[in-house]
């Protein structure tokens, strides 16, 4: 069975979702709606969309009776709660971008909207399909290192990569979007939760905005890179990050293209020149964290230690986990066991495909999610999609409890 799909938000995200799924060959993009005309236009004619089943808003799109099999619901964070909705109770099954929404309240019509209509609903926290995730998975359901005491969990977010989306990008300022710790690492959050398999009990957490500030800011800079005397001298100089990736055709469609639909050099520095991507990472815009330490205590009393920070390489994960009977170390393409009984040590190579990034599909596992997906929708195995809506909750409300205690400086106890 071919499964056609509706995309909702054509930038990024949905425009990569939809080549993902044509790419699989198990897929047809039927309807696109999206409020930006350039955007919903490529994306139209890409996929040969009819004209008749083009549109400026995902309302014109659902006041039309059912034009595809499942739904990619691809909008900004703070933009995708009605559309969800609305197509649950239209029969679309659903594939919803991370986070689910902002706040618990939205979050919990989403899920009662997919559970009162019956229909499938996929949550993107796409670290849970890589093949790396799934060996990890299985070696530790096996027993292999009898039970999880602790791990501690590394999120290298990238100097340029925090520079880019956090600092002057769409995720920058809470408000218009969401904390950091929801916007990117409800991601690790969840997998963590995946991996342990036991519900939170207790959190706290750390963390705050600690360099992109005005105060930081060098002598001598002004407010464009592109006129800044001491730009050279910048690490976080968006002359110097985004003018390695021209020729790059990975890299001209992300980050390049979240800047300008023009990759050329002309292009480049002339959306430098304009736009929010050529602003001083130290002009005060900003408002999200550039670290943070979040600490879980599950049910059964295991604990995880999670460090997300700005100030890496943008890289794979890198995680240890120490259990009973052995520790397993793993960076997101290798995984190695120690076994405490033999005192050996085995290693599995499950090399990504590509790099970390998500101009390389976050190494494949972009892909793995929307292999699962349209298998799911496909065959009515909903067993294939494992971010469905109750899972995907429970971990969103381990990131919003962290964030309470981050602000109020305590511990907070989730409810049982």
């Amino acid at each position: 069975m071919t499964v056609s799909l509706a995309i909702i938000g054509a930038g990024s995200r949905g425009a990569s979702y939809a080549r993902l799924a044509a790419a699989e060959g198990t897929a047809t993009v039927t309807a696109v709606a999206d409020p930006d005309p350039a955007r919903r236009r490529a994306l139209a004619d890409e996929f040969a969309i009819p004209v008749q089943h083009v549109f400026a808003d995902w309302r014109e799109l659902t006041a039309s009776p059912r034009l595809a099999d499942a739904v990619v619901i691809a909008t900004p964070d703070r933009l995708h709660t009605e559309p969800a909705i609305a197509c649950a109770n239209l029969g679309y099954a659903l594939l919803l971008e991370k986070p689910m929404a902002p706040t618990e309240k939205e979050a919990r019509r989403i899920v009662d909207a997919a559970t009162r209509n019956d229909v499938l609903l996929a949550v993107c926290h796409v670290l849970r399909y890589t093949p790396y995730s799934v060996k990890l998975k299985e070696l530790l359901d096996a027993g292999r290192i009898g039970s999880i005491v602790s791990i501690e969990h590394l999120e290298p977010v990238g100097w340029w990569h925090q520079a880019h989306s956090y600092v002057r990008g769409q995720w920058a300022v809470e408000s218009e979007s969401s904390s950091m710790l929801l916007a990117k690492s409800c991601h690790d959050i969840d997998w963590l939760t995946h991996v342990v398999d036991r519900p939170v009990e207790q959190v706290s957490s750390f963390g705050g905005l600690m360099h992109f500030r005005p105060e930081n800011k060098p002598a001598g800079a002004s407010d464009r890179c592109i006129t800044c005397p001491v730009e050279r001298a910048c690490a976080y100089s968006a002359v110097r990050i985004y003018e390695r990736f021209l020729g790059d055709p990975v890299h001209e469609k992300w980050p390049l293209g979240v800047l300008t639909d023009d990759v050329s050099p002309t292009g480049l520095r002339k959306a430098l020149a304009d736009g929010k991507y050529g602003a001083c990472v130290y002009a005060g815009r900003n408002d999200v964290v550039d670290h943070q330490v979040v600490n879980l205590q599950f049910e059964g009393g295991a604990t995880a230690s999670f460090t997300m920070t700005a100030f890496t390489a943008l890289d794979f994960r890198k995680t240890r986990i120490f259990g009973t009977v052995g520790s397993i170390e793993g960076d997101g393409q290798r995984i190695t066991l120690h076994d405490f009984l033999t005192d050996t040590l085995e290693t599995y190579d499950l090399s990504a495909d590509g790099g970390a990034s998500a101009a390389d599909g976050h190494g494949g596992a972009d892909t793995e999610l929307i292999r699962a997906f349209i298998a799911a929708v496909s065959t009515g195995n909903r067993s294939l999609v494992t971010s469905g809506p109750h899972e995907s909750l429970q971990s969103h409300l381990v990131v919003w409890a962290a964030e309470q205690a981050r602000h109020d400086k305590t511990v907070v106890r989730l409810a049982g």
